[in-house]
């Protein structure tokens, strides 16, 4: 193999070439495939980050969902506990009215007992006093049978 001008030409020409290529196409090339190089390492930083803070919310949401099953679960409770003290109360407050109703119903009978009872005590010494007239045939003064009467029901109340 001989060396000629030909080969000479092309190694001179082929070094200016990569001398050009270095100085002028290579930095730009290089910075291009380096801001490349950061933003896919920035986009996988990224992805890891929101992958991580799923994770992360998924068992916030998975904590908060049991939390709120739990005051869910204690409300209820709380809400049967009083629905139960509002019947007893209830329950309590109609027996209350009821023996209440009861003994006034009881004390109206013996009002009413009581005073039937001094209506045919009245009508019984009336009655009485008018036989006693009709058979005595004579005729008793009104104030006569009023002081009669009340001694008459003085001694049957003793």
């Amino acid at each position: 193999m001989d060396i000629n001008a030909t080969l000479i030409g092309q190694m001179i020409t082929f070094t200016l070439f990569v001398l050009f290529s270095m100085k002028y196409v290579w930095p730009p090339l290089t910075r291009i495939l380096e801001e490349r190089r950061k933003k896919i390492a920035e986009g996988l930083a990224a992805a890891e980050k929101a992958h991580h803070e799923l994770e992360l919310t998924e068992r916030r949401v998975k904590q908060m969902l049991l939390d709120a099953k739990s005051q869910a679960s204690l409300i209820i409770d709380n809400a049967n506990q009083r629905s139960h003290q509002i019947e007893e109360e209830a329950r309590d407050a109609a027996r209350h009215l009821s023996e209440r109703l009861k003994k006034a119903a009881e004390d109206e009978i013996a009002e009413q007992i009581n005073d039937i009872r001094a209506t045919l005590q009245k009508e019984a010494s009336e009655l009485a006093i008018l036989c006693t007239e009709r058979l005595l045939h004579k005729n008793i003064d009104r104030a006569a049978n009023e002081a009669l009467l009340k001694s008459v029901v003085n001694e049957l109340k003793q």
